[in-house]
């Protein structure tokens, strides 16, 4: 037998009272069993967005929640400023244009983040852009934006803004009402400690009267069905049930902790990844702007970055994450969201630690594990 670790930014381990509440008989989504749980999710969902507004669940993964913001924000012809630093920044490029969608583009190195001087440059060049589309945690290099100096900027101009937050969520802080964030699309298989298939999309004021004036065409996914049915606490369609279940029961855990403390748990467990990295003689691919999510680590020179990935999940069952597009095989990235503990990281950190040794890597064994004991021991005397 071998015990599996999962240290990717998605999916993230279960706890198991999610598990358990998974394997509980299915109910019915029209009954006041099942709307009882949905109003409690409804609760939970605001206060981990940290909104007044509505947060409209989706059955797809955070990517629908993405398109979902795009097409009912937006009409063909339209102009939306889009921020693309690395993978998932680009898939609101993808999306908006398959709508028709006319894009801006501001093109960020891979590895930094996004200047909000630059956002506020483009918007008062460009009056007639409706959205900017930005990433909170951008997964793919492990860099998180300042969304609230971006909100800053954004409110004063008739563009509303609209963040993935969908690796962010749950793990690293946003204010959605309190910096002013119009749109914020979220997924349910990283802080929020469940399988793939939830999407989350809360929606302001500002966003709400684009929603109502858009001419796109939307069925599924058309966020005017989402808030009828949510002001009879209700779905328009046919409810992940079990996953929704789940969620809350996820979202009750998250509450007896309290998100300070969450952030926190997230920062300290980032903290200890970055130094174990150091003290290998390892280089951030983000040194500013790191994320407390995931941590993005260049490859050694000559060394194999698949193959560190794949060693480690095939031959010792600890699983991260390779680097993605034009990173591949030059970054790995370790995830510090949702159900990882601290004991996690250092068996990671460990394993990375002998798969390097194998793959002929030089530097003291033991050192990472060493640099990371000493933060978390750090916070315990703290």
């Amino acid at each position: 037998m071998r015990k599996e670790y999962l240290l990717t930014p998605g999916p993230t381990p279960l706890p198991p009272q999610i598990s358990l509440a998974m394997a509980k008989p299915i109910i019915h989504h029209r009954t006041p069993q099942f709307q009882a749980i949905l109003k409690e999710v409804s609760s939970g969902l605001k206060w981990v967005f940290q909104t007044a507004n509505d947060v409209f669940i989706i059955s797809s993964s955070g990517t629908g929640a993405m398109e979902a913001a795009v097409i009912n924000l937006l009409s063909a012809g339209d102009i939306a400023l889009v921020v693309q630093g690395g993978k998932f920044g680009e898939r609101w490029t993808e999306i908006a244009k398959a709508y028709g969608i006319n894009t801006e583009i501001i093109d960020v190195e891979w590895g930094k983040a996004v200047s909000p001087q630059e956002i506020g440059k483009r918007l008062k060049a460009n009056p007639q852009i409706k959205a900017v589309f930005v990433t909170l945690c951008e997964t793919s290099t492990g860099v998180d934006n300042d969304i609230q100096a971006i909100a800053a900027v954004v409110k004063e101009t008739p563009a509303v803004l609209v963040v993935d937050a969908i690796s962010g969520l749950g793990a690293v802080d946003i204010k959605t009402d309190a910096w002013g964030v119009d749109v914020v699309v979220a997924g349910s298989q990283k802080g929020l400690m469940l399988p793939p298939g939830l999407g989350f999309i809360s929606v302001g004021p500002k966003a709400w009267k684009l929603v109502e004036a858009s001419k796109g065409g939307r069925y599924y996914l058309d966020l005017r069905k989402a808030k009828k049915a949510a002001d009879k606490n209700d779905t328009p369609f046919t409810s992940s049930i079990t996953l929704i279940d789940a969620l809350n029961e996820a979202l009750k855990i998250m509450q007896k902790d309290g998100l300070e403390y969450i952030f926190k748990r997230h920062k300290i467990m980032a903290d200890a990844t970055r130094a174990a990295s150091g003290a290998l003689g390892l280089e951030l691919f983000a040194p500013t702007a790191a994320s407390d999510a995931v941590s993005a680590v260049k490859v050694p020179a000559g060394l194999d970055g698949e193959k560190l990935v794949k060693t480690m999940r095939d031959t010792y069952g600890v699983t991260i994450a390779g680097g993605q597009a034009e990173l591949k095989g030059k970054i790995f990235r370790i995830a510090h969201m949702g159900y990882i503990a601290e004991s996690d990281i250092i068996t990671g950190l460990a394993c990375l630690e002998k798969v390097l040794t194998q793959m002929g890597y030089k530097f003291t064994l033991g050192a990472g594990v060493s640099a990371a004991e000493e933060i978390f021991l750090k916070k315990e005397n703290n």
